[in-house]
Protein backbone atom coordinates (compact mmCIF):
# COMPACT_ATOMS: atom_id res chain seq x y z
CA UNK A 1 0.00 0.00 0.00
CA UNK A 2 1.36 3.65 -1.21
CA UNK A 3 0.66 6.23 1.31
CA UNK A 4 -1.34 8.95 0.55
CA UNK A 5 -1.77 12.08 1.75
CA UNK A 6 -4.80 11.14 3.98
CA UNK A 7 -2.74 8.09 5.66
CA UNK A 8 -0.77 9.43 9.31
CA UNK A 9 2.92 9.26 9.35
CA UNK A 10 2.78 8.87 12.93
CA UNK A 11 1.32 6.54 15.35
CA UNK A 12 -0.84 8.22 18.34
CA UNK A 13 0.57 7.17 22.03
CA UNK A 14 -2.07 6.19 24.15
CA UNK A 15 -1.47 9.20 26.42
CA UNK A 16 -2.08 11.30 23.07
CA UNK A 17 -5.45 9.60 22.99
CA UNK A 18 -5.50 10.25 26.52
CA UNK A 19 -5.01 13.89 26.30
CA UNK A 20 -7.66 14.17 23.22
CA UNK A 21 -10.77 12.53 25.40
CA UNK A 22 -9.92 15.17 28.24
CA UNK A 23 -9.42 18.01 25.65
CA UNK A 24 -13.40 17.21 24.37
CA UNK A 25 -14.59 16.25 27.67
CA UNK A 26 -14.13 19.46 28.96
CA UNK A 27 -11.40 17.57 31.36
CA UNK A 28 -8.43 19.48 30.26
CA UNK A 29 -6.46 19.46 33.73
CA UNK A 30 -6.89 16.05 34.46
CA UNK A 31 -3.48 13.98 34.17
CA UNK A 32 -2.46 11.18 31.21
CA UNK A 33 -0.23 9.65 32.94
CA UNK A 34 0.84 8.35 36.38
CA UNK A 35 4.18 9.47 38.34
CA UNK A 36 6.02 8.89 41.33
CA UNK A 37 8.35 10.93 42.75
CA UNK A 38 8.44 13.31 46.13
CA UNK A 39 7.19 16.58 46.56
CA UNK A 40 8.65 19.60 48.80
CA UNK A 41 6.54 19.95 51.98
CA UNK A 42 5.20 23.69 51.54
CA UNK A 43 3.78 26.10 54.05
CA UNK A 44 0.49 28.42 53.57
CA UNK A 45 1.70 31.34 54.71
CA UNK A 46 -0.38 34.67 55.41
CA UNK A 47 -0.39 38.26 54.73
CA UNK A 48 2.06 39.77 57.18
CA UNK A 49 3.67 36.11 58.31
CA UNK A 50 7.25 36.31 59.29
CA UNK A 51 9.14 33.39 58.99
CA UNK A 52 12.81 31.79 57.86
CA UNK A 53 13.54 30.25 55.25
CA UNK A 54 16.95 28.73 53.89
CA UNK A 55 18.35 31.54 56.38
CA UNK A 56 16.65 34.47 55.15
CA UNK A 57 13.57 35.84 56.63
CA UNK A 58 10.46 36.48 54.57
CA UNK A 59 7.14 38.06 54.43
CA UNK A 60 3.77 38.93 52.48
CA UNK A 61 3.19 42.31 52.05
CA UNK A 62 0.11 42.94 49.60
CA UNK A 63 0.03 39.15 48.52
CA UNK A 64 4.03 39.55 47.49
CA UNK A 65 6.65 37.55 48.59
CA UNK A 66 9.12 39.83 49.93
CA UNK A 67 12.59 39.12 52.18
CA UNK A 68 13.08 41.00 55.20
CA UNK A 69 16.21 43.08 55.45
CA UNK A 70 18.63 44.67 57.82
CA UNK A 71 18.07 48.38 55.84
CA UNK A 72 14.08 47.87 56.04
CA UNK A 73 13.30 50.48 58.66
CA UNK A 74 16.06 53.04 57.03
CA UNK A 75 14.32 51.92 53.59
CA UNK A 76 10.37 53.07 55.52
CA UNK A 77 12.40 56.35 56.74
CA UNK A 78 13.84 57.23 53.58
CA UNK A 79 10.92 56.46 50.87
CA UNK A 80 7.88 58.83 50.82
CA UNK A 81 4.81 56.98 50.97
CA UNK A 82 1.86 57.83 48.34
CA UNK A 83 -0.39 59.64 50.77
CA UNK A 84 0.21 60.40 54.52
CA UNK A 85 -0.44 57.89 57.12
CA UNK A 86 -1.88 60.30 58.83
CA UNK A 87 -4.69 62.24 57.19
CA UNK A 88 -4.57 60.01 53.74
CA UNK A 89 -4.11 63.03 51.21
CA UNK A 90 -1.40 63.03 48.89
CA UNK A 91 1.98 63.64 49.54
CA UNK A 92 4.13 65.80 46.98
CA UNK A 93 7.57 64.81 46.59
CA UNK A 94 8.93 68.35 48.33
CA UNK A 95 11.35 69.15 50.59
CA UNK A 96 9.21 69.70 53.64
CA UNK A 97 7.15 67.08 52.98
CA UNK A 98 10.44 64.95 53.21
CA UNK A 99 11.56 66.96 56.13
CA UNK A 100 8.69 66.37 57.90
CA UNK A 101 7.94 62.78 57.36
CA UNK A 102 11.53 62.01 58.11
CA UNK A 103 10.77 63.34 61.68
CA UNK A 104 6.98 62.92 62.46
CA UNK A 105 6.24 60.10 60.07
CA UNK A 106 3.64 62.76 58.45
CA UNK A 107 2.80 65.10 55.88
CA UNK A 108 3.39 69.38 56.46
CA UNK A 109 0.57 70.05 56.88
CA UNK A 110 -0.18 67.18 59.70
CA UNK A 111 2.60 68.64 61.19
CA UNK A 112 1.63 72.26 61.18
CA UNK A 113 -1.72 71.35 62.34
CA UNK A 114 -0.31 69.38 65.22
CA UNK A 115 1.68 72.16 66.45
CA UNK A 116 -1.01 74.31 66.49
CA UNK A 117 -3.25 71.97 68.57
CA UNK A 118 0.17 72.29 70.84
CA UNK A 119 0.15 76.02 71.09
CA UNK A 120 -3.52 76.21 71.72
CA UNK A 121 -2.93 73.49 74.62
CA UNK A 122 -0.03 75.35 75.95
CA UNK A 123 2.27 72.24 75.53
CA UNK A 124 4.05 74.29 72.36
CA UNK A 125 7.53 75.03 74.36
CA UNK A 126 8.06 71.46 76.09
CA UNK A 127 7.50 69.62 72.72
CA UNK A 128 10.22 72.77 71.05
CA UNK A 129 12.38 71.79 73.92
CA UNK A 130 11.97 67.95 73.31
CA UNK A 131 13.17 68.54 69.92
CA UNK A 132 15.96 70.93 70.62
CA UNK A 133 17.83 69.05 73.24
CA UNK A 134 17.57 65.85 71.33
CA UNK A 135 19.10 67.15 68.45
CA UNK A 136 21.66 68.33 70.79
CA UNK A 137 22.11 64.74 72.76
CA UNK A 138 22.70 63.52 68.94
CA UNK A 139 25.27 65.49 67.91
CA UNK A 140 27.03 65.09 71.20
CA UNK A 141 26.67 61.09 70.60
CA UNK A 142 27.87 61.50 67.63
CA UNK A 143 31.21 63.66 68.60
CA UNK A 144 31.33 61.25 71.25
CA UNK A 145 32.05 57.94 68.76
CA UNK A 146 34.39 60.14 67.10
CA UNK A 147 36.11 60.94 70.46
CA UNK A 148 36.64 56.99 70.75
CA UNK A 149 37.41 56.40 67.40
CA UNK A 150 40.31 58.78 68.00
CA UNK A 151 41.58 57.31 70.94
CA UNK A 152 42.16 53.80 69.48
CA UNK A 153 44.23 55.60 66.11
CA UNK A 154 47.80 54.78 65.80
CA UNK A 155 50.17 58.39 66.34
CA UNK A 156 52.55 57.22 64.11
CA UNK A 157 52.70 57.62 59.90
CA UNK A 158 55.27 56.53 57.56
CA UNK A 159 56.02 59.85 55.40
CA UNK A 160 56.65 59.93 51.69
CA UNK A 161 60.04 59.27 52.21
CA UNK A 162 59.48 55.90 54.15
CA UNK A 163 60.26 57.82 57.46
CA UNK A 164 57.88 56.68 60.72
CA UNK A 165 57.26 59.71 62.35
CA UNK A 166 55.29 60.32 65.57
CA UNK A 167 52.66 62.26 65.94
CA UNK A 168 51.77 61.97 69.34
CA UNK A 169 51.40 65.26 71.56
CA UNK A 170 50.01 64.95 75.14
CA UNK A 171 48.46 62.72 77.00
CA UNK A 172 45.32 61.04 74.91
CA UNK A 173 43.82 59.16 77.70
CA UNK A 174 43.35 61.96 80.09
CA UNK A 175 42.56 64.27 76.88
CA UNK A 176 39.81 61.83 76.37
CA UNK A 177 38.55 61.19 79.62
CA UNK A 178 37.70 65.22 80.07
CA UNK A 179 36.19 65.24 77.05
CA UNK A 180 34.15 62.35 77.77
CA UNK A 181 32.98 64.02 81.39
CA UNK A 182 32.43 67.20 79.90
CA UNK A 183 30.07 65.65 77.01
CA UNK A 184 28.71 63.51 79.91
CA UNK A 185 27.85 67.61 81.24
CA UNK A 186 26.62 69.07 78.28
CA UNK A 187 23.72 66.05 78.07
CA UNK A 188 22.38 67.42 81.05
CA UNK A 189 21.58 70.81 80.37
CA UNK A 190 19.05 72.20 78.10
CA UNK A 191 19.78 74.25 75.64
CA UNK A 192 16.60 76.00 75.25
Amino acid sequence: MVPNESTLKKEFSKRDVQRMRNLITGKSGDRTQVQAGWEKQTQDHKEGDVWEEDGKKWTIKNGIKQSITKLDKLKHLAVLPISCPCCSKPMKVDDLNKKMFSIHQMCFDCVVKMEDKLKAEGKFEDYQKNILNSNKNASLEDFERALDSWLEEKDTFVSEQGDIESWSGGDKQAIHEELKKRIQEWKKQDIY
